[in-house]
């Protein structure tokens, strides 16, 4: 990546168009590099053509193409998604199989963080009461008993960090045993044992669900608590609302006296979990923010841990450059296998992952999807891929994995809390109020101009490498830090200041009856 005159970057020899770096854009005449002068004003983040491109010609941005020329493009002219068209994505079926070799990532010991270990193994960063629901006919209560233990509850219990109900549009209406049903109900069962809900197990159900309540526990969890870790609303032991009402608080106090015991350990960062994501993304995200995450992703697989990188359609125009990565055949195949299982899901509603790409995305500079795919791989940094998870399905294995959901910021979120993950790294070059309140979540803008806008949204300026200020792996160093700071306890996020956290939305893509 290279600076030109300040005004332009260009990411390779071979692109033909460079990206606007200043705030306020450029006026046309403005001389952007030798031989080019832009024809009419570009705004920031957006591309200028650095010669002229003829009808046809592919549109070249990090070494690839992202986009074909519909007609002449003469160079300083603005290149927008008006004047391209799209590429075909990757065959699947063509991208090879082959045993991969990786250069050795050198062990990174002695970085440690405080949480809270679990019997299981896991470690929480948070530590929280979660009330599951079965069915959305019992949001209502749920959301009137959180408010309630939170009022009455929650205050004499000063270890636990807050309550949250796992709310959500499932449970009943739906064609239960359709194949494409697993997806949402192992979700719901995985995002019970988050590490940051401690082990407790509480579930709030109707009764006359096709979920049963007895299906989101596990064995072991219904052996441990036993039924009483369940309450339904038409139980007839109760009189009213009110006695309804009065079995949760009993119920909540229980896990809150277990939870309210839990305390910080030191913990070796091999524990961390990080869910990477990005959302509202802009020109400078694949320059900038997602190559920062990916460098942290870097440090957290060398430190021993797990990171998760997600998004399917963000991904499927970058497939053939991942498959080399990945550890072995089988897991190259499973990576393909979800691609396949995607697009066969987009193709029934008609539509193509080129839907994926939003106003805001291309108000911030990103025309196609290819473009925008390109830039979102950075997050995975460079390590080999180990593993692939469908969706809702919890991490197995230490290192990089994909794990496969919707590019959708509250359905990929919840997905990657159903995998497990203990900390969040949000990118964003739009910007979004985005946070769950179950794990932490940093937000890092990548251009400064948003980040010093959204100062008291924005956790982390990653525009600093646009302007030349300094390097990817001066903030990777950095962010890494920060995230050992959040997963301690340390330093709170700016979306738990503020109060502003997101609904989890499951994937459903089964049939509703």
């Amino acid at each position: 990546m290279k600076n030109l005159y300040t005004h332009l970057i260009v990411t390779t020899e071979s692109d033909n168009v460079g990206i606007v770096v200043n705030p306020k854009g450029l006026e046309a005449g403005t001389k952007a590099m030798e031989n080019v002068t832009l024809t009419e004003y570009i705004s920031m983040g957006h591309k200028v053509a650095l010669r002229q491109i003829e009808s046809g010609d592919p549109i070249i941005r990090y070494g690839h193409t992202i986009a074909y020329a519909d007609g002449m493009i003469r160079a300083g002219a603005w290149v927008n998604e008006r004047n391209i068209s799209v590429p075909e994505p990757p065959i699947l079926d063509l991208i090879s199989m082959e045993e991969n070799e990786f250069p050795h990532l050198e062990p990174l010991r002695g970085y440690t963080f405080e949480g809270y270990k679990n019997k299981d193994g896991s470690v929480g960063t948070k530590n929280v009461l979660a009330i599951t629901t079965s069915v959305q006919c019992v949001a209502g209560l749920t959301d009137y008993a959180v408010k309630k233990i939170k009022d009455e509850l929650l205050p004499k219990y000063p270890n636990v960090d807050d309550v949250v109900g796992l709310t959500h549009t499932y449970g009943c209406g739906v064609a239960i045993n359709a194949p494409a049903a697993m997806v949402p109900i192992r979700t719901i069962q995985n995002i019970m044992t988050n590490p940051n809900f401690g082990g407790e197990v509480m579930v709030i159900g109707l009764g006359c669900e096709k979920l049963r309540p007895e299906r989101l526990l596990r064995v072991d969890d219904n052996t441990k608590n036993g039924a009483g870790d369940i309450l339904y609303m038409q139980d007839e032991s109760f009189k009213g609302f009110s006695q309804m009402l009065e079995g949760v608080m009993a119920l909540a106090e229980k896990h809150l006296k277990k939870l309210n015991v839990r305390r910080r350990q030191t913990c070796p960062a091999s524990d961390l979990v990080v869910g990477m994501q990005c959302g509202g993304s802009d020109a400078f995200s694949g320059l900038t923010a997602n190559p920062v995450a990916g460098f942290v992703s870097d440090l957290i697989v060398r430190a021993g841990g797990s990171v998760l990188f997600s998004e399917v359609t963000e991904v499927r125009d970058a497939v053939h450059l991942l498959v080399p990565r990945t550890a072995e055949p089988a897991v190259g195949r499973a990576l393909l296998a979800e691609m396949k299982w995607y697009d066969h899901y987009l193709s029934q509603g008609e539509v193509d992952r080129s839907e994926n790409t939003s106003p805001g995305n291309k108000r911030g500079g990103l025309s196609t999807i290819v473009e925008k795919a390109l830039g979102s791989i950075a997050k995975s940094g460079s390590a080999p891929i180990v593993d692939v998870l469908s969706p809702g399905e919890k991490v197995r294995k230490k290192g990089l994995t994909f794990a496969a959901t919707p590019a959708s910021d509250f359905v990929c979120g919840t997905l990657q809390v159903a995998s497990g993950m203990n900390i969040h790294l949000f990118m964003t070059g739009r910007g979004t109020p985005y946070g769950l309140p179950m794990v932490p979540v940093i937000k890092v803008g990548s251009n400064t101009a948003l980040s010093e806008r959204w100062y008291d949204l924005i956790d982390f300026d990653a525009g600093r490498v646009a302007t030349g200020e300094t390097t990817i792996e001066s903030l990777g160093w950095e962010l890494f830090h920060l995230i050992l700071k959040v997963a301690s306890g340390q330093e709170k996020v700016s979306c738990d200041k503020l109060g502003l956290h997101n609904d989890l939305v499951l994937f459903n893509p089964g049939p509703l009856t």
